[in-house]
């Protein structure tokens, strides 16, 4: 018996996962189905596109296995799109002019970038942002390029922006609304999250309409504004929105919408029952829906009719979580309280740049939106009130307030949650699905994500489906994975060991060997971590570059305004004054902010990206070395003046301090170490908060651990006690090393001892008593620490190819011009956008 044949038109991640779910419903048995594009390349990922620019390739977006289109049996057309559909004879024609006939026909085309009809729109360098190949084209435009702009705010032109910013061009954000995203969020919210993107260097202009673009005097474009005003850029990207690609269906004469898009019904059927429409293209209600997880569950309703079943597409939750250009923005519902009689909560942190909304009915039971800005932790909470009707807690504030001394409302469980409750909006997975995942033989998140597809699409809902996966296996008595990720069947500690005792000196001979797909953001700095601490290589070399987050990509810390920090180490506090000219001199030249700060060090802020290697330089040949404030590593050792000077002191604690802090600079750990030596009681040093404290008494040393400061302040604890010098540097090995083979990622000293089974007396055991048999290897691997340091600035000024990251545009060495200080103080601090003016590079015309 001959199949019937289908032809899906598109293959986005819509028109794939069209296809996923055909294949798992057994729709591949009835149909004989070809797939067609007009893309050269089978599905890819659209969501993490931005990815491109930071070294993913094409194959590593790409959302189709090896094989997999043709272990499906699919006929596969890319290149070549569909000019044509005949609804009479049932044939679509292609630009090829081959016809192929079809018994069911699926539209998933998607959308397309929306070009303001500007005057010089179509110049050279005028560009979209949609396609590998339209990335492809901006990588090549900004050859050469020092500025670029993008038109449009939205969620896709800050995508764009981060793209531009990532290229090393100068970026600018032109805005027609007077507000970023202004579909998401209200002015409150979108004011924050400008003040968040200026900061990093991204120049914003809103309440701006482009009316024409012209030959630049200085650069390639002039836009100019009806205002009159000017801006001068090399590209131009436009990301003003999107439009439904519904040409085919308008050729055909199929029903569309009044500003477009091709009507649905329930079914996803068109006004012609033989086809269907699904994604960005498809008008359901008079709405198009522009996320991924919309278009997923039209796919499975389309794929549910043509198969026979009954499921219908009623609409979809548009909210949603991301990370723009660094900042958690997330908007749940009727964000903008537009629901009759609804009420807000708000809360407004501007010293730490937060900014919390909530949206309740009249009565105050139920939540109707949310906005966040700056924190979105409290998102799955939120998103689970509104979606399930959950009724709020009797002070529905206590959900977006900071803790206080009376505690914060507990936010809700997932015990709490029904089994209707949402976990996966892409692919539609309730708390119920995965249930019955465990409940079928699942025994962790990856065999979860398997089964029902839950956190494949967006990846969104990851914390939220690992946090019900462990509770549920926990409640069955299973243990619990402690998996660093899904890339990674092993804990760090785990990992550390694999890296150690295999001798794997990559990320990528240790993801080939023992993981699966390409990493993450957790996992590849993690790794980054564990290689330096085990082998102590330059972080810039080759293999763990991309593994860097910023800081240690440019060995400096990012501050607000786009510069850099300086900070070379000062041993123990102590400086001579030949260096404190230096450092003086180095600050006047190049304009640095100076500050002393808590560790006993002196801080350079306001350093361009183009001058820290030339500043590293002098500070190099006058003696200095990288203070490393940027690393997971060990920081300063605080002292105070000891028994050369005070006279109360016992012992030297300034020469501890200069031994401690000398032999262990260049350790790489999971989180940043602070020590301090006092030279008797009276603590000068405040060396009991510290994560390596030590004490001076009249028989030697007391020594203290695990204690920080910080957001939550922990004393630390009496380990040993009147320890001479030699005992005391063992111990201080033997810990710091045990602390590095067995913390988890990201974890302090204090919440590594404090989740320790048996607590300080299994450390002491383990450490004094060498209960384990590991002192002779701990002292070992910290020997060889000490043996292969070098300084990484020293090492990045004598490679020529690590110095050329160190520049703000390719292929120019012209500073940055959107830095802009101001004085304050006798010093230079970061201007505010107010002191800035409101359009900095514009000019008037005229």
């Amino acid at each position: 018996m001959s199949k019937a044949k289908l032809i899906v038109v598109g293959n986005g991640m819509v028109g794939h996962q069209y296809l996923q779910t055909l294949a798992d419903q057994g729709g591949l048995d009835h149909y004989e189905v070809t797939v067609i594009s007009g893309e050269p390349r089978v599905a890819y990922d659209r969501v993490h596109l931005s990815e491109f620019f930071t070294g993913r390739s094409a194959a590593e977006l790409s959302m189709v296995a090896p094989d997999q289109y043709e272990n499906w049996g699919l006929n596969v057309v890319l290149a070549d799109p569909v000019t044509a559909i005949d609804r009479g004879s049932k044939s679509v024609a292609l630009r090829s002019s081959a016809e192929l006939r079809y018994d069911a026909l699926v539209l998933a085309t998607g959308s397309y970038p929306f070009v303001p009809p500007v005057p010089g729109h179509d110049r050279e360098h005028c560009l979209v942002y949609r396609t590998i190949e339209d990335l492809e084209a901006i990588m090549a435009s900004a050859q050469g390029a020092k500025t670029g702009v993008v038109v449009g705010g939205g969620l896709l032109g800050l995508e764009a922006a981060k793209a531009l910013r990532d290229l090393g061009l100068e970026t600018h954000v032109v805005e027609f609304a007077p507000r970023l995203m202004a579909v998401q969020l209200d002015d409150a919210g979108g004011a924050l999250l400008r003040s968040k993107i200026e900061s990093l260097g991204v120049r914003v202009h809103t309440c701006k309409n482009t009316q024409v673009i012209e030959d630049g005097e200085q650069s390639r474009h002039r836009m100019v504004f009806t205002d009159g005003e000017v801006l001068e850029t090399d590209l131009i990207l436009f990301s003003a929105g999107i439009r439904p690609q519904d040409a085919l269906a308008r050729q055909s004469s199929l029903e569309l919408g009044e500003r477009g898009g091709i009507a649905i019904n329930n079914q996803c059927q068109t006004s012609d029952p033989a086809i269907y429409a699904i994604g960005e293209c498809a008008l359901w209600n008079r709405q198009i829906f522009g996320l991924v997880a919309p278009g997923y569950q039209m796919a499975k309703v389309a794929v549910s009719h043509l198969l026979g079943g009954e499921d219908s597409f009623t609409g979809a939750d548009m909210s949603t979580k991301l990370k723009l250009l660094g900042v958690d923005v997330a908007s749940i519902g009727d964000a903008h309280g537009r629901s009759a009689g609804s009420r807000s909560y708000v809360y407004l942190n501007e010293r730490t740049e937060v900014y919390k909304k909530i949206v309740v009915d009249a009565e105050g039971k139920h939540l109707l939106g949310a906005i966040l800005v700056g924190d979105a932790e409290d998102y799955g909470t939120l998103l689970q009130y509104a979606l399930n009707g959950i009724e709020l807690p009797k002070n529905p504030e206590g959900l977006i307030l900071p803790v206080s001394e009376g505690g914060k409302p507990a936010g809700l469980g997932v015990a709490a949650l029904p089994a209707t409750a949402a976990i996966c909006s892409c692919h539609g997975v309730c708390k119920g699905d995965i249930v019955a995942a465990l409940d079928a033989g699942c025994v962790d998140v990856g065999g979860v994500k398997a089964a029902t597809k839950a956190a494949t699409g967006c990846g969104g809902c990851s914390a939220l489906l690992t946090q019900v996966v462990n509770h549920e296996l926990a409640s069955r008595g299973v243990e619990v994975s402690k998996d660093i990720c899904e890339h990674f069947p092993y804990s760090r500690q785990e990992l550390f060991t694999l890296v150690r005792y295999d001798q794997i000196k990559t990320f990528n001979e240790l993801i080939s060997r023992h993981g699966k797909g390409h990493g993450c953001d957790i996992c590849k700095p993690a790794v980054a971590s564990i290689l330096a601490s085990c082998w102590n290589e330059h972080v810039l070399k080759k293999p763990h570059r991309g593994l860097q987050d910023t800081n240690d990509r440019f060995l400096a810390n990012m501050q607000k305004n786009g510069t850099y920090s300086v900070v070379p180490r000062i041993p123990g506090g102590e400086i001579t004054p030949e260096k404190l000219i230096v450092i003086g001199q180095v600050a006047k030249k190049y304009e640095l902010y100076t500050k002393i700060t808590g560790g006993q060090r002196i801080d350079l802020f306001g350093a361009r990206l183009e001058d820290l290697p030339a500043i590293w330089g002098e500070l190099i040949d006058a003696g200095f070395e990288t203070g490393q404030a940027y690393g997971k590593s060990v920081r300063t050792v605080k002292s105070c003046v000891g028994s050369t000077w005070c006279r109360y002191g016992v012992q030297d604690s300034v020469k501890l301090a200069l031994d401690i802090e000398n032999r262990y600079k260049g350790l790489r750990s999971p989180h940043k170490l602070k020590f301090a030596v006092s030279g008797c009681t009276r603590e000068c040093a405040e060396a009991q908060s510290k994560d390596i404290g030590v004490i001076a008494t009249e028989h030697g040393w007391n020594l203290y651990v695990c204690g920080n400061g910080g957001m939550k302040p922990r004393h630390a604890d009496l380990f040993a006690t009147d320890l001479d010098t030699e005992t005391l540097i063992r111990y201080i090995d033997r810990i710091l090393m045990f602390y590095v083979k067995t913390a988890d990622r990201l974890q302090r000293t204090s919440v590594w001892l404090d989740n320790m089974e048996g607590g300080l007396e299994y450390l002491q055991q383990v450490i004094i008593e060498d209960s384990l048999g590991l002192g002779a290897e701990l002292e070992s691997h910290m020997a060889s620490v000490v043996d292969t340091f070098e300084c990484e600035w020293k090492a990045t000024l004598n490679d020529p190819e690590k110095l050329k990251r160190f520049r703000p545009f390719i292929n120019s060495a012209e500073k940055d011009s959107g830095i802009v200080m101001v004085e304050e103080r006798g010093q230079l601090r970061p201007a505010t956008q107010a002191e800035k003016g409101e359009l900095i590079p514009l000019a008037k015309v005229g």
